[in-house]
């Protein structure tokens, strides 16, 4: 009789007594196995009955015996003795599996010491894009200085065989964004060599002596692959000056920086392992870090010169649809001081902005609108402004826009908005005709000048002033009290600098700042300050009422269209209408049809003249 079968039917433990029990009992056969009865009844229909207390299967057995039924005792299933010695050892196998791994920690622990303090520099694989010089534009003396370290990871044994020894350590120097990363990755992509790259501030830990751990982990691992090529970002978070600021003289950052210092005087310096670090705050490093011998060159990456703008845009506009109106120099021009990272967001903007406009090509009209977006952030129509505060900017930004025209050193206006963008209610764009890099007193006093143009307009138009001009004022008196103390362009205090700020190594900041000049002199500066400030702004006064009927036409226009740009400003400055050319529609209107509407000049004067420089 088998025991299993989907056949059989589950009968209760009384319904089985009540089988058993009648004079000619049901049961033919059967035979228990643990705690079940399997059996027959005389119909040879089969069925089961679980009987889970021992009292009862005793009961069961004298029963079966009294009524003469035949059945059989069987031992259990071998699964079902493996399941009991299961259970029964598996809170001993708990208790083992716990007691191993806890010795495995433990055992672990000095392991997990020493990997805490390997280096966490990333190795640039294959399967990252190669970068080379052709990606790199706009800093071509870098591109020159760097050639060097190229051959010299191709080919060493050309400068070996001179006895030449190729710099031990390259810094790069430059603002944030002008492509000093890039300029690594670079280098990298076409000497061909292993690039190890981490930012200083993984080697500093809460942990003394980590740091230092991980230098050594990482020139070890640097030689082992040579001719390699370790590049340390934003050095300064390791490298700043000891001795000096808020920390102790054994802190983690000061050991740490000790032990570069070892490292890099200690490897062979013709042993193929050369570092490049970037920085934009060298004024903060440990002179020792800068001496030759560790840091033979020093590399500037400047933002671009215009030239540069426009290789940097030729790049990153490779590969991309442009219409036939894109004009590269004019964007170049048009974005003086804007760094490569700048001029990569500019292009990715204008992309962005040719995508949601559902166009097929990026067109001069995205450019434009994705200067105006990083300089002075993104549009906000959504803000509401009612008509007279709409006015007021209206005319503080055409006293801005009016003052700078007139004034013999201020950069021409390319655009003059009362949009809302970012945080500004309107805003008047003056770039320089050219890249400059000394600034004369005048056109310092003319910048003051052209600054406190918008609170001299609403003087002027609506006799008060609102809270509009703050940031214009913030700005004047920085450029003022630098004019007095830093440039020694005061003719009461004369050429000499007074204070001295004091940069602090450890927090990266102008914590204090030394005054080496007495109470009087202080009196001095002040009144210097408010009298280059007050000159500057009756000059302002005196350049929008002599022209206030200029003022109040370009006024009107800007609240029309909300934004003048370059050429119908300088239509306006001449006096000519703004009414834009009708083009003849066909070849029929070209020939003895109605002529094309024709601009005529305003009875108002001709172009206004330059003021002469004024005096302060």
């Amino acid at each position: 009789m088998n025991g299993s079968g989907p056949e059989r039917t589950e009968k209760s433990l009384s319904e089985l007594w009540a089988m058993l029990e009648k004079p000619q009992p049901e049961v033919n056969s059967g035979y228990i196995q643990k705690d079940t009865f399997f059996f027959e009844d005389n119909k040879g229909n089969r069925y089961r009955t679980r009987i889970p207390d021992p009292g009862d299967r005793a009961d069961l057995y004298a029963t079966l015996k009294k009524s003469g039924v035949k059945f059989e005792i069987r031992p259990p299933l071998l699964s079902d003795s493996i399941q009991n010695l299961l259970l029964a050892f598996l809170p001993i196998l708990v208790i083992v599996a716990l007691w191993m791994f806890f010795l495995r920690q433990a055992q672990q622990g000095g392991n997990q010491a020493m990997a805490f303090g390997r280096s966490r520099a990333k190795r640039v694989t294959e399967n990252v894009p190669k970068v080379t010089f052709d990606d790199v534009a706009g800093v071509n003396e870098a591109k020159q200085e760097l050639q060097e370290v190229v051959e010299f990871l191709k080919n060493p044994r050309k400068f070996q065989a001179l006895g030449a020894k190729i710099p031990r350590g390259v810094l790069l120097l430059g603002p944030p964004g002008s492509g000093k990363t890039l300029l690594a990755r670079a280098v990298a992509g076409e000497a061909g060599v292993p690039f190890f790259h981490i930012s200083g501030s993984d080697f500093v830990e809460m942990f003394v002596g980590v740091g230092a751990s991980r230098v050594r982990d990482l020139f070890d691992t640097a030689k082992a692959n040579r001719p390699s090529l370790v590049f340390i970002d934003e050095i300064d978070a390791v490298g700043r000056q000891r001795g000096a600021g808020l920390g102790g003289g054994h802190d983690e950052r000061e050991q740490t920086l000790n032990q570069l210092l070892v490292e890099m005087d200690g490897f062979d310096p013709n042993s193929g392992v050369i570092l490049i670090a970037a920085t934009n705050r060298p004024d903060v490093l440990d002179p020792a870090l800068l001496r030759p011998g560790r840091f033979d060159r020093r590399v500037v990456v400047d933002n671009p010169d215009a030239e540069g703008r426009k290789a940097i845009l030729q790049v990153h506009t490779r590969g991309k649809p442009l219409a036939d109106d894109v004009n590269l120099d004019s964007l170049a021009r048009r974005t003086p001081g804007f760094s490569g990272a700048d001029l990569a967001n500019l292009v990715n903007e204008a992309a962005l902005l040719a995508a949601r406009r559902d166009k097929t090509k990026i067109t001069m009209d995205e450019f434009e609108a994705s200067v105006d977006r990083v300089i002075a952030g993104p549009e906000r129509r959504s803000r509401l402004i009612s008509e007279k505060e709409k006015r007021v900017v209206a005319y503080h930004e055409v006293g801005h826009a009016l003052v700078m025209e007139l004034l013999p050193n201020g950069d021409p206006v390319h655009k003059v908005s009362i949009l809302p963008r970012g945080l500004a209610l309107g805003y008047t764009m003056a770039l320089p005709g050219e890249d400059k890099y000394l600034t004369t007193r005048d056109e310092l006093l003319d910048d003051i000048t052209g600054l406190l143009g918008g609170r001299a307009a609403e003087q002027i138009v609506f006799n008060q002033m609102t809270t509009g001009a703050n940031n214009d004022l913030d700005r004047a008196t920085d450029i003022a009290r630098r004019m007095v103390c830093e440039y020694g362009m005061s003719e009461e205090l004369g050429p000499i600098t007074l204070g001295r700020r004091h940069g602090n190594p450890f927090l990266g900041r102008d914590i204090m700042e030394d005054r080496n000049y007495s109470e009087e002199v202080a009196e001095k500066i002040d009144a210097e300050v408010r009298r280059i400030i007050e000159t500057c702004y009756d000059r302002a006064m005196s350049i929008l009422t002599e022209h206030r009927a200029k003022m109040d036409e370009i006024s009107e226009l800007l609240l029309e269209r909300e934004t003048i740009e370059r050429e119908e400003f300088e239509r306006l400055m001449a006096g000519l209408s703004t009414k834009r050319l009708v083009q003849p529609q066909g070849p029929g209107d070209a020939g003895g049809g109605q002529p094309a509407a024709q601009e005529e000049p305003r009875p108002a004067p001709e172009a206004a003249p330059r003021l002469e420089p004024g005096v302060a």
